[in-house]
């Protein structure tokens, strides 16, 4: 038996994992728990919506509709790869199950065929809505098909469970087809992959660590840091100075006139003008650093037609 962690626990898990996660509202405190009980969890139950457009799925998931309130899960997994956190408690995601089922899920052994709907899931799952139609045609952008993963993941580390405790709706339900357009035993296989740690994550980057870079890059150009650029022009500046005040006789026996000056101004100004075209090639390559970065930054935050049938 699992107590359901806390939301705070929760979220620092899905993070922990690499998700990008958006919270929806006052998402922590959106719950069914009034009406039945939340815990003890023993899984992670994967959905599709049978929508389209992440704004509307969002917000239909958080808000349930007349015959369904919502939330109708915890997170919905949107194309783009993002986890929109709606609710967490007791939600109306799962529905009534094969109590053989969840004895499997508890002991992480084959699933058996799922042919009753006598014990509540919404009592003891975790559930994941994924934008989809569901129609075996939409397509499962890769970036959502590893949001899964890493969400799915997320809670199982939490709670030191294995990619056995994870399901498809239509693992548990009789008569649900969802999720539709991938198979769960390879969304387990990947689960599996990456609680082993045999997955190439890329190297998670601090905000001080990626501010140490970008000042790195930002300092360093063709071997000369900002200060020794700047140290060369004020070295110019009083070389054309010291020239300046070298003096000259007149013929005429008026005041002396300056030494070359016209000569050592322009080779200042060839300075400064090679300096431009430094800096115009810094800001390109800083631009496109600052693609890179915040990309690294962004990384490593309902199945509503089938869930008008679930009971509350």
């Amino acid at each position: 038996m699992a107590t359901p962690l806390s939301a705070d626990a929760f979220l620092a898990a899905l993070r922990a994992e690499g998700v990008t996660v958006v919270e929806v509202g006052d998402w922590r405190n959106h719950n069914r728990n009034h009406v039945g009980a939340w815990g003890p969890v023993h899984g992670v139950m994967i959905h599709h919506t049978v929508t389209s457009g992440s704004a509307a799925t969002v917000e239909l998931c958080r808000v349930g509709h007349a015959d369904l309130p919502g939330p109708l899960c915890h997170g919905v997994i949107t194309k783009d790869g993002r986890v929109h956190l709606v609710g967490y408690g007791r939600a109306n995601h799962a529905g009534g199950g094969d109590p053989d089922v969840l004895d499997a899920v508890i002991a992480e052994t084959a699933l058996p065929a799922d042919n009753e709907s006598t014990t509540d899931g919404n009592t003891h799952f975790y559930g994941f809505e994924c934008e989809n139609l569901g129609d075996g045609e939409d397509p499962w952008p890769a970036e959502q098909l590893e949001a899964i993963e890493r969400a799915a993941a997320a809670v199982c580390r939490a709670h030191g469970w294995g990619a056995g405790s994870v399901i498809g709706h239509l693992e548990w339900q009789p008569g649900k087809v969802d999720p539709r357009g991938f198979t769960m035993n390879d969304m387990r296989g990947r689960i599996a992959d990456r609680l082993a740690g045999n997955t190439e994550d890329d190297m998670a980057l601090s905000e001080e660590d990626l501010d140490r870079i970008a000042y790195k890059v930002w300092s360093y150009h063709n071997g000369s840091y900002p200060t020794d650029i700047h140290n060369a022009v004020v070295q110019t500046y009083w070389a054309v100075g010291e020239k300046r005040d070298s003096r000259v006789p007149r013929e005429d026996g008026g005041d002396p006139v300056a030494y070359y000056t016209g000569d050592h101004v322009a080779a200042t100004n060839g300075v400064v003008y090679g300096l431009r075209d430094q800096i115009e090639e810094l800001r390109t390559q800083l631009a496109t650093l600052s693609e890179q970065v915040n990309a690294l930054s962004a990384r490593p935050t309902a199945d509503t037609a089938d869930a008008a049938t679930e009971p509350a």
